[in-house]
């Protein structure tokens, strides 16, 4: 049978109530034990599953509320970022790895929190794209609360970084209706806010024009659409919060970055924000030669990939001590060999972002049960038949459209069977394990704590639990639509 979902306001307090209790509006939790072990499973649960929109609201209410009481909430990264910029610890001691949950997200998420824990790092943000939100069905309010209760039930205390990813721009839409795209883009930005987001990276990077003469008009409509969108969250931030804002110069997929775009990018942008004292971005995102998911070869398998690891050293180095900036991001990684993920750090690397890596441990790692392997493909094969290419093998065409089952197959990949649960488990701790490895992240738990101070933040009292009626800003439907960003 699997886990139900409360039917009522009341089941859902009797279910908090061994462990935790509603105090003046807020959740004070009077047996933190009890409430990691007994209380959370069931709780996110109906945080996702729930059909009654007021009851999984008030469910994801009672997780951030408890996020907050047991000392894992959401935060920016922005003073680490600054202080790395500042040059207060060595730039190649760390990359911090950005991890898109996209499938089993509680489990999937609680091993990643688990091998941090087990490491002491401190530096780790979970990030979902615009278009994955579509293609996974997990909007910001639902992955916030995944992610908290992750943190929860692993038991881990810091900051928990929740990162909106690829905050992108679509070039067709934009140059068809440009006012509706920037529209739906300032509807997303505040959904993803609202939901308690502290990290976003704002990618128009897609909407640079080569056909401009120089290279800084080239880039200005990025730079003014990263601009528009730095000033909306910085409005809308909480009070004593400075969100951490990443920008984009190189579309992933495309040719390599050079040094004369990041600093065209960066002029117009500083330019543009300039004399306002408006806190700009912390990071730019750059392209190296990766592209998001890898290229799959005919008998499926991805093609290794050069990454141009001297663009990355030196785009990294002058981001920094130019601009006073964490440094260069790195997409559409995790893909890679196992022996290049030391050279991030080593060449000053801020952030690198994963994703398809842990999809592939998913489909690929003997975990899933066979025959939702097989209905998972048959999906594809019938509702994704549309994007096969020509002279594409099966095999190919099934790496690149498998990530769309994600989203119609959630529930059975939420309640899997104890054995392949474990199985994937195991298989993404490993993983998680030797990434963190790689990248340096162990002890980074100390430097977090010097640099990122969270504030308390309580959402209001849902309705459901006796508060008054709100109207949340929810993205519409054609904002996720046609992109294809992640990793």
């Amino acid at each position: 049978m699997g886990p139900m979902t409360v039917s009522s306001a009341q089941e859902l307090t009797d279910l908090v109530s061994t462990a935790a209790r509603l105090d003046g509006g807020q959740l004070a939790v009077t047996q933190p034990q009890r409430f990691r072990s007994d209380v959370i499973d069931a709780l996110v649960f109906d945080a996702v599953f729930n059909a009654d929109p007021g009851l999984r609201d008030a469910a994801r209410w009672l997780i951030w509320e408890a996020s907050q009481a047991l000392g894992c909430p959401s935060a920016s990264i922005h003073q680490l970022y600054m202080a790395r910029g500042r040059g207060e610890f060595e730039p190649t001691r760390f990359t911090v790895p950005a991890i898109n949950v996209r499938a089993s997200a509680y489990l999937t998420a609680r091993q990643a929190f688990t091998e941090a824990l087990a490491r002491d790092a401190g530096s780790v943000i979970f990030e979902i794209a615009k278009s994955e939100m579509a293609y996974t069905d997990q909007r910001p309010g639902e992955y916030a609360a995944v992610i908290l209760a992750s943190a929860i039930r692993t038991g881990w205390r810091g900051p928990v970084f929740l990162q909106g990813d690829h905050f992108q721009f679509n070039a067709a839409k934009w140059k068809a209706d440009p006012d509706a795209e920037m529209a739906g883009l300032h509807d997303l930005t505040r959904e993803a806010l609202g939901a308690g987001f502290q990290n976003i990276d704002i990618d128009s990077s897609t909407l640079v024009d080569l056909s401009r003469p120089t290279v800084r008009e080239q880039q200005r409509v990025n730079a003014s659409n990263t601009t528009q969108l730095t000033r909306l969250i910085r409005d809308l931030q909480q009070e004593g919060v400075t969100v951490s804002i990443g920008g984009e110069i190189g579309e992933v997929g495309k040719s390599n970055s050079t040094e004369e775009e990041l600093r065209a990018y960066l002029n117009e942008y500083v330019g543009m924000l300039h004399g306002s004292g408006t806190p700009g971005i912390s990071k730019v995102s750059i392209q190296t030669g990766t592209s998001h998911g890898g290229v799959p070869l005919p008998d499926g398998t991805v093609a290794t990939v050069q990454i141009d690891f001297d663009t990355l050293r030196r785009l990294s180095t002058v981001a920094r001590e130019e601009y006073g900036l964490a440094g260069a991001v790195q997409h559409g990684a995790s893909t890679l060999p196992e022996e290049a993920f030391h050279h991030f750090p080593a060449n000053g690397t801020a952030e690198i972002h994963l994703a398809t890596g842990f999809q592939n441990i998913l489909y690929d790692g003997g975990g899933l049960p066979p025959e939702l392997r097989d209905e998972m493909m048959s999906w594809c094969r019938t509702n994704a038949a549309d994007e096969r290419k020509d002279g594409e093998t099966e095999e190919q065409f099934l790496y690149k459209t498998r990530k769309k089952a994600l989203g119609p197959f959630k529930r059975a990949l939420w309640m899997l069977p104890p054995e392949a649960a474990d199985k994937i488990a195991e298989n993404l701790r490993a993983r998680f394990g030797q990434l963190f490895d790689e990248l340096g992240v162990a002890g980074t738990r100390e430097l977090v704590d010097q640099f990122v101070s969270p504030m308390a933040i309580h959402h209001p009292l849902p309705e459901a639990l006796g508060g008054a009626m709100a109207e949340p800003v929810v993205a519409g439907a054609s904002v996720f639509e046609h992109d294809d960003a992640g990793e």
